[in-house]
């Protein structure tokens, strides 16, 4: 099926009677969906756009623009990024602000030219990513959208319909700028623009190197020499596998990498990227950031919110970003991507993605932990109260008038208690400029926030907050438990709740007992570094020695040379063809390992496990300054039991002689 993901069919009301007071219930109907921007532009959602600078142009886009360009973005003002190119400036009108208190999302766009006369009459977008940053959640999402995807492209200048029915997401770029990518996006997700990031990648390098290069974890070995052909006309790479420092030239050839593999596994080593950012960030010397202005200056905008930010205030949200609890920063995908010059999905799964993004799921690594371990989860999530001990408050927030009645009026279908302003007051939110519905419980009632919560998932898409201490809005309401402020996005429907997910499920680890292997790969290297190895005597069933370059199956390298510290890397693939890694190392504190999720003591032994939702991606045995970790694929094939078994089967050398 293509991906058009088209939401703007459902039920709607005829609006036949006055603002805020249907004569009959919701009507069938075809839902057009609008955007719209708020003219004033005003500094507001200071909370937001302080998380957004702080904890997305900071963790991510401190590193993004992947693919088609590397954002690091630690600056005392953002004066010198600031929307500056006309392309820019006129694509912060299709942006939206957000309420104070709720997630914000930034898109990033990272390009290989410039679109206009400047280097170029056309060029295309290399990287769509979109950030989420949620206060209430303390989390951070990323979400990719692979650049060959087809859908109908967007332009800010025909408000009637797509200029293009069908069409790689790409190409929105060289149709329009960057406001043709925003207006695609939002057309496609039905989510809100709150900051837009625009990346060349020429800067990539530069501010990489200038960084110092970044610790990165590559999966296997990376070579390939254009000769000229056209079956090898595609770029150079020379990368061996195992953790390493890369240089600017070295990341970016990694993160575009595609021609051997798919466009999963180039958006995989995207998010790898930004995830290593994230982590390295501690371990940089603030004395680098002057260095990098000019580079940035030249190849990074950022559009938004015109608020300034104070160093002081950029540094606070920067601490809340690097120090995120392992388990709170996501990496969504869009499934099951096929096609070749343009590809496709089903729409659902890309509601799947959208869904994913927009509601981070923090309990999602402690249940698949529990259930990896053969442990049972334990349920002490509390309950919403019932739909009639929930008295709600409906609020037009869209200019659409009846609104608020139909919103009601559906709401009651479903069993929830609702009432009106006080003194006869019209349901009318102060502002009418609303994008998403918005949900304000009342923190001074029990259940409040849960019943918010169970009210989101019917009113989609919606963000949930505290109730604002906004003296207008304060006075329109009565007391209620919760007050919905109905946006643009809301079409007179109400969505059907979803079933609870699944609990996760132990499954039987997928290895076999091989102690040969690895001792075949090791025993070589024995006396030729400092520290003692660990033989893997459990492999993946499937998996044998990647070959694929010679001697890369097992790899000695100087980890830091200059610090004298040596690694090891074991490469194997699966009959998949994926491939998954073992890394033994004398470095003391490599910055992958900052962040764990769950420290545990298996089989009379203390490893460290390392999650990404519901995705154990590396587990790591630490014994005093050395390292051992066994490390995933890029696509997090291997199971969470799989996963374990192997770490658990590490046995030191000495052992099997």
């Amino acid at each position: 099926m293509r991906t058009t993901l088209k939401r703007g069919v459902g039920r709607g009301a005829g609006l036949n009677g006055k603002n805020g007071h249907a004569v009959l219930p919701p009507a069938t109907e075809t839902r057009v969906v609008r955007y719209r921007a708020d003219p004033r532009r005003r500094g507001a959602a200071r909370v937001l756009s302080k998380i957004l600078v702080g904890t997305l142009l900071i963790v991510v886009a401190l590193a993004l623009g992947i693919g088609g360009g590397s954002l690091l973005y630690l600056h005392q003002s953002l004066g010198d990024v600031r929307a500056h190119s006309q392309d820019v400036l006129q694509s912060e009108k299709e942006l939206d602000l957000t309420a104070p208190g709720h997630a914000a999302i930034a898109l990033v766009v990272g390009y290989d030219q410039r679109a206009g006369s400047e280097f170029s009459t056309q060029s295309r977008s290399d990287t769509v990513m979109m950030i989420r940053a949620d206060p209430q959640t303390k989390t951070i999402s990323l979400l990719s959208i692979p650049r060959d995807l087809g859908v109908p492209i967007w332009c800010p200048k025909d408000k009637t319909g797509p200029v293009d029915s069908d069409n790689k997401i790409n190409q929105a770029y060289a149709d329009c700028g960057a406001k043709g990518t925003v207006d695609t996006i939002k057309h496609l997700t039905s989510l809100p623009i709150n900051y837009l990031i625009t990346v060349n990648f020429h800067g990539f390098k530069e501010i990489v190197d200038k960084l110092g290069g970044i610790w990165m974890d590559v999966d296997r070995r990376y070579y390939h020499v254009n000769n000229g052909t056209a079956a090898e006309d595609y770029a150079n790479i020379n990368i061996h596998p195992g953790y390493q420092l890369l240089s600017g030239e070295q990341a970016l050839d990694f993160v575009r990498y595609r021609h051997t593999d798919d466009d999963y596994h180039r958006i995989a080593r995207q998010q790898e990227f930004v995830r290593a950012l994230k982590q390295q960030f501690s371990h940089t010397s603030l004395t680098k950031v002057p260095s990098l202005i000019k580079t940035l200056d030249s190849n990074v905008e950022v559009g938004g919110s015109k608020s300034d930010l104070s160093d002081t205030t950029v540094l606070r949200w920067m601490y809340f970003a690097l120090t995120l609890p392992g388990g709170h920063f996501f990496q969504d995908k869009i499934a099951n991507v096929t096609g070749n010059s343009v590809t496709y999905t089903a729409p659902s799964n890309i509601t799947a993605a959208i869904d994913a993004f927009t509601h981070p799921d923090v309990a999602q690594s402690k249940a698949a932990n529990a259930a990896a371990l053969g442990q049972k989860v334990k349920r002490t999530k509390a309950q919403a109260p019932a739909p009639g001990k929930t008295s709600v408050l409906v609020l037009n927030g869209n200019g659409v008038g009846g609104s608020a009645a139909n919103g009601a009026y559906l709401l009651r279908q479903k069993g929830y208690v609702t009432v009106l302003p006080p003194n006869g007051a019209a349901p009318n939110a102060p502002a009418q400029n609303h994008f998403h519905t918005l949900i304000y419980y009342d923190k001074r009632q029990s259940g409040s926030k849960l019943a918010a919560s169970a009210l989101a998932k019917l009113l989609v898409p919606s963000d949930v907050g505290p109730l604002p201490k906004d003296l207008k809005l304060r006075a329109l309401d009565p007391g209620a438990m919760v007050t919905v402020v109905l946006g643009t996005t809301f079409h007179n429907q109400l969505e059907s709740a979803p079933p609870p997910p699944a609990a996760p499920q132990h499954v039987a680890p997928n290895v076999r007992f091989d102690s040969t292997t690895g001792l075949s790969l090791l025993q070589p290297y024995e006396h030729r570094v400092p520290f003692t190895l660990e033989v893997p005597t459990e492999l993946e069933s499937s998996s044998v020695p990647d070959t694929y370059g010679g001697d890369d199956a097992s790899r000695l390298y100087w980890i830091d040379k200059g610090q004298h510290e040596k690694a090891i890397r074991l490469v194997f693939r699966t009959g998949a063809g994926e491939f998954w890694g073992i890394e033994e190392t004398n470095m003391p504190n490599p910055p992958i390992l900052s962040d764990k999720s769950f420290q545990r003591a298996i089989k009379g032994r203390e490893f460290s496990l390392y999650y990404s939702g519901s995705s154990l991606q590396m587990v790591v045995l630490r014994v005093h300054d050395k390292s051992y970790w066994v490390v995933n694929t890029l696509l997090d094939s291997l199971s969470n039991e799989t996963m374990l078994h192997i770490a658990e089967g590490l046995k030191p050398l000495a052992a099997h002689k």
